[in-house]
């Protein structure tokens, strides 16, 4: 799969996973991160694989920063919208800030990468745009009315834009994970942890590198026929 791809928050947890995956796959891969130098720093040593900073939040800082990755490293064939953060609090104490913050870097966020690439997989006649939501954005979540109405915009963004992409060979999914063993899920109590798990039928949190192989499968030619779907990754937790 000798393709160029796009992974925001590619340097960690989930996303670097799917990096590390397509660049086996035989992909030429950007990791995008918005803040952790250190942690960028590390991922690119640890796997030659080039990274970029800026913020998905910011439209001109993702034009400019694509416009470089396509200048190093060819066109961008896949976009991988994985970059993703949290602002949780019950809705009678969420801050506008809270609201604004989640919004603007998981939904806009997803417009702002997908938007400048779209004119050159349109005119090459490929591309593959694939988002990463949430479980919370299929049921919902307390004290993620921020999180969880994010993720269920990138629902409703993939199916409309698929029906956009289809004829000229771009194809437009969304993966829902449920809760996968990244630093962050770890990080909770172990209480915490274990009453999780107990909601998963499967009786594990799941893998980044499953979620990643999901990755793999949606941007390689042989996806082609699917467009506008959903993977749900969460261990039977959740049928949407």
């Amino acid at each position: 799969m000798a393709r160029t791809a796009i992974v925001t928050g590619g340097t960690r947890g989930i996303g670097a996973a799917i990096a590390v995956a397509l660049k086996e796959a035989g992909c030429t891969v950007a990791a995008n991160y918005a803040g952790n130098d250190e942690a960028a720093q590390s991922f690119n040593a640890e796997t030659g694989i080039p990274v970029y900073k800026w913020s998905v939040a910011d439209y001109e800082a993702c034009a400019g920063g694509i416009a470089q990755v396509e200048a190093d490293l060819g066109p961008v064939d896949i976009l991988v919208n994985n970059a993703g953060i949290t602002r949780d609090a019950p809705f009678h104490k969420m801050t506008r800030d809270q609201w604004t913050d989640v919004i603007n870097t998981n939904l806009n966020g997803v417009f702002n990468m997908t938007h400048p690439v779209w004119n050159g997989m349109r005119e090459r006649k490929f591309g593959r745009v694939i988002t990463i939501s949430s479980i919370n954005g299929q049921k919902g979540q307390f004290a993620q009315a921020n999180y969880s109405a994010s993720k269920a915009g990138d629902l409703g963004f993939t199916k409309a834009l698929a029906q956009e992409g289809a004829r000229n060979g771009i194809t437009v999914n969304a993966i829902c994970p449920g809760y996968i063993g990244t630093d962050m899920v770890m990080a909770v109590p172990e209480k915490v942890r274990e009453s999780i798990i107990a909601q998963i039928p499967v009786g594990r949190l799941g893998e980044a590198a499953e979620i990643a192989r999901c990755v793999v499968f949606l941007a390689s030619d042989d996806a082609g026929f699917i467009t506008g779907s959903t993977i749900t990754a969460n261990g039977g937790q959740y049928f949407a």
